[in-house]
């Protein structure tokens, strides 16, 4: 048993390893298409200006991106001070609350982009499900699906009562329903369809079952450090 144990050790070493190496390859194929439209963006974003930069797809891309080294920064000191005070799970812990903030706040701050109508243009409803699908094409089908993806992935690694299936399902179309609302009531010259709502959870779903293994569960110790229990003497 113990040099199963010992042999297993280096495998899991070795598939992590294999699994950062994909991750920054892709990483880097994703840069690669998207460096041309990005550094577009860029002298805009470096002065400073609303205009050009955070109003547009690749203007808020780009400092999501620039914004990666603060995020880490920001998970290791969270995850030092839990760690200091005895925390369990102290990284995973600080990872999910950084990601999730980190991987949700850009794409609803696409998704509540006003269009050149916004204002004077009409509400839009489509209640018809599947109905806009084929109008979304294939680059609204991805982007819909990442809306709530990092929420389905980090929330039940730093939560366990959303870690199930129809809970993160609930979850992804809840606080999809809640932009689409959004969208409708600012009247932001978008169509508020129960199609969206469909693909945002789907993507939220598809997102928390790659992260299935490392899901918090209730057996977990509590996020606090335990306290001390005074025991009488004698």
């Amino acid at each position: 048993m113990n040099h199963n144990a010992s042999l297993s050790a280096p495998a899991r070493r070795a598939r992590g390893i294999v699994l950062i190496g994909l991750a920054v390859l892709a990483l880097a194929g994703v840069l690669y298409v998207l460096w041309r439209p990005l550094m577009m963006s860029a002298p805009m974003c470096m002065s400073g200006r609303w205009h050009g930069c955070f109003d547009t797809f690749n203007g808020v891309v780009l400092m999501t991106l620039v914004a990666l080294p603060l995020a880490a920064l920001v998970v290791w000191a969270l995850a030092h001070r839990r760690r200091d005070a005895g925390v369990a799970s102290a990284w995973r812990m600080s990872l999910a609350e950084v990601g999730m903030v980190h991987g949700t706040v850009p794409f609803l701050w696409l998704t509540m982009m006003p269009g050149g109508g916004a204002g004077d243009a009409p509400a839009r409803v489509s209640l018809v499900p599947l109905r806009d699908l084929a109008t979304m094409g294939s680059v609204g089908i991805a982007g819909n699906l990442l809306v709530f993806a990092s929420l389905g992935f980090f929330a039940p690694m730093r939560f366990a009562a959303p870690a199930s299936v129809p809970r993160i399902l609930a979850l992804g179309a809840a606080c999809s329903v809640l932009v689409e609302t959004a969208q409708y009531v600012l009247r932001l010259d978008r169509v508020s369809s129960v199609d969206d709502v469909l693909v945002n959870a789907a993507g939220a779903v598809l997102a928390a079952l790659a992260s299935r293994r490392w899901w918090r569960t209730a057996e977990e110790a509590p996020s606090d450090p335990p306290r001390p229990v005074m025991t009488p003497a004698g």
